[in-house]
């Protein structure tokens, strides 16, 4: 039942979105056919990257319109992974039905540019995690924690943003512990500006990919490849992530917004 106050929020909503006192600012990064992509080592396969395919152009095909089909994979560019993208969230929530209520929620941006700077393998530790807690307070209930390491800046050009070299890929993420800590948390999801939420070196980790492991085995969900991070506060901006609802998908390319005190 919509109630006057719930009416008056949301007038004051957009009466602050039209004053300018609350700004949004986009996190997705422009999807092209140059957007990196993960790349798995052999004997794995891999997606493919984003093609379009003309349908019509203002031709005979079409004299009024144009339109495309699109070919690319689910985990390509900003996208979301769903509880069913890994093992052990394989009976959990397809993308096309996590709650839209989860997609929504409070942002909380955990700064480490600095210490990625010096160190493209750093690795989120629960004593981050504890000392962030301990001078900001609880994480908000469904919030998402962003991780903020300044890798966007890589994104486009892909041999810089993958940063591969004999041993794998170097790119920031977290430790099996860290994961641990994230999943037992109360937030929705954990967003990231690389090319996926684990860590470059996580294969080696045990298990393999623990966020991934973690994170969507216990109904949370991960974003990756977000941009203008440093337009965000640490706390109170909220986050709107909006994936396709591909019926039993893994997961989708989202559009990402964040509305912002000015």
């Amino acid at each position: 039942m919509t109630t006057p106050t719930t009416t008056s929020t949301l007038t004051n909503l957009l009466t602050e979105l039209a004053n300018g006192a609350i700004r949004i600012v986009d996190l997705t990064a422009p999807l092209s056919s140059t957007t990196p992509v993960l790349a798995l080592p052999a004997p794995f396969a891999n997606t493919i990257s984003l093609s379009l395919e003309p349908v019509s152009d203002f031709d005979d095909a079409g004299p009024g319109w144009g339109w495309n089909n699109i070919h690319t994979g689910e985990h390509t560019g900003t996208h979301v992974d769903a509880p069913a993208h890994w093992a052990t969230g394989r009976d959990g929530h397809t993308v096309d039905t996590i709650p839209p209520s989860r997609l929504v929620g409070p942002a909380v941006v955990l700064d480490f540019t600095a210490e990625v700077a010096s160190d493209p393998d750093f690795l989120l530790e629960p004593a981050h995690l504890d000392e962030f807690v301990a001078k900001n307070g609880p994480l908000p209930d469904n919030a998402w924690l962003v991780f903020r390491t300044g890798w966007s800046a890589r994104n486009q050009n892909a041999e810089e943003f993958l940063n591969a070299d004999d041993d794998g890929p170097h790119t920031p993420g977290v430790s099996v512990a860290g994961a641990q800590w994230l999943a037992a948390s109360t937030i929705s999801g954990f967003a990231v500006e690389t090319v996926g939420v684990d860590a470059g070196q996580a294969a080696a980790m045990e298990p393999m990919f623990p966020v991934h492991h973690h994170l969507l085995g216990a109904d949370k969900y991960g974003v990756t490849q977000l941009q203008n991070l440093d337009q965000l506060p640490a706390a109170g901006a909220v986050l709107v992530v909006s994936p396709l609802p591909i019926v039993g998908g893994t997961g989708s390319p989202a559009r990402v917004l964040a509305f912002v005190p000015a």
